[in-house]
């Protein structure tokens, strides 16, 4: 029964999540197609997704360390708030200084939602693997509802009002969040002094790790909101098609969340980190060697599989190798990561597209992330010898 409660209880944050990453969803075609009806280059598109996330890794850092303060609740309200705020910028916005803005409001979001979730999460009553589960589930599932939705809706109703809808889905998860209880006060730590407890856990040896795995789980979103939807209009997709190919992503991570989230132990982290970084580079590279449909659709799924498995694993070792009284700093520190994918992997592809082409730059990145799973491996035993 207590199960039941907890869930019951805890049903407007996780509604809150899957309504959240529902907008989240919605950007990743969204903003790409619309820079690029608008006529802008590839590096000019890599450098609108890129460029503002420089804010997100600082933000990322401060709002972590408010969360260790006061909770995550407020955090997520305010997350909520800013995704209304910048998509009804996009809305609005014809030229790329406009489009830059909104763009930092909306990677502000971001910065502060992902952390506040993750402690959330790991705050929860019960089993910390399945809370971790239910969140990247309600995370994947909302995403797979996005690309859906902005896919028709850019067909339907044009790229203004797709932005409102946004708008409005963000705010309706600032209201869901409302009705979630706070959480206990956030277990008593050192005086707030967020540059000594950086310094403390970056001297942790798996955090280097942590931190080169969650930049290949973000990777594949980082495509998914930058050069995944120019790779498939240039195959010659519809932009419903286009939608429904992304949603592909969020469904292989929450089917692989699904299926792994009780069964994933500390254990396993090496093992599991390398074999998710080989299955998002040869996912990726092979997107670059294809247009059948059936082929593209089943690599989008591969890679969010790995991606999500590998989402899954830097969670549960930052919640391994922390203190809970750190667990927002940590996770926002580990979650920099996500913050480095988003800046280097646009600016390069769009480097990559206007030189090479949009398909050789996908085997390009694909190479280069095999690379990044040798040297996970080369890490792996250095990072953990202490434990």
């Amino acid at each position: 029964m207590s199960a039941v409660r907890t869930w019951r209880a805890d049903a407007p944050f996780y509604l809150c999540a899957l309504l959240w990453n529902t907008g989240l969803g919605m950007t990743y075609p969204l903003i790409p197609l619309y820079a690029d009806s608008l006529g802008m280059s590839g590096v000019a598109i890599g450098a609108l997704i890129a460029l503002p996330v420089i804010l997100q890794i600082a933000f990322n850092l401060v709002g972590g360390a408010i969360t260790d303060r006061i909770g995550g609740r407020l955090m997520v309200l305010a997350a909520c708030l800013l995704m209304g705020a910048g998509a009804t910028t996009y809305a609005h916005a014809a030229g790329f200084a406009m489009l830059i803005a909104a763009q930092v409001v909306m990677v502000m979001s971001r910065a502060m939602f992902w952390p506040a979730t993750w402690t959330i999460a790991g705050h929860l009553p019960g089993e910390r693997g399945l809370a971790m589960g239910r969140l990247n589930a309600m995370t994947n599932f909302g995403q797979i509802a996005g690309t859906f939705v902005a896919g028709f809706s850019i067909a339907i109703a044009g790229f203004e009002r797709s932005f409102l809808l946004l708008a409005g889905i963000g705010l309706t998860a600032f209201v869901a969040m409302l009705r979630h209880p706070p959480l206990s006060r956030p277990p008593p730590g050192e005086a707030f002094a967020p540059l000594a407890r950086y310094a403390r856990l970056l001297r942790l040896r798996p955090m280097l790790f942590i931190i080169m795995c969650a930049y290949i789980s973000a990777l594949p979103f980082s495509l998914s909101v930058s050069f995944y939807p120019l790779l498939f209009e240039s195959y010659g997709y519809s932009h419903e098609v286009n939608g429904s190919i992304l949603a592909l992503r969020g469904i292989g991570a929450a089917v692989i969340g699904l299926l792994v989230a009780r069964h994933l132990a500390f254990s396993m982290k090496g093992a599991v980190a390398v074999g998710s970084a080989v299955t998002v580079a040869l996912a990726v590279g092979a997107a670059g060697l294809t247009s059948n449909l059936a082929l593209v659709s089943l690599l989008v799924f591969v890679v969010g599989a790995g991606s999500g498995l590998m989402s899954l694993n830097f969670q549960l070792m930052i919640s391994e190798v922390t203190a809970p009284a750190d667990r927002g700093s940590a996770n926002a520190l580990g979650g920099s990561g996500w913050g480095l994918s988003h800046l280097t992997t646009p600016l390069l592809m769009g480097v990559l597209r206007d030189h090479a082409g949009i398909e050789t730059a996908f085997l390009v990145l694909g190479a280069l992330v095999l690379v990044w799973a040798v040297a996970l491996a080369s890490l792996d035993r250095w990072a953990f010898a202490r434990r």
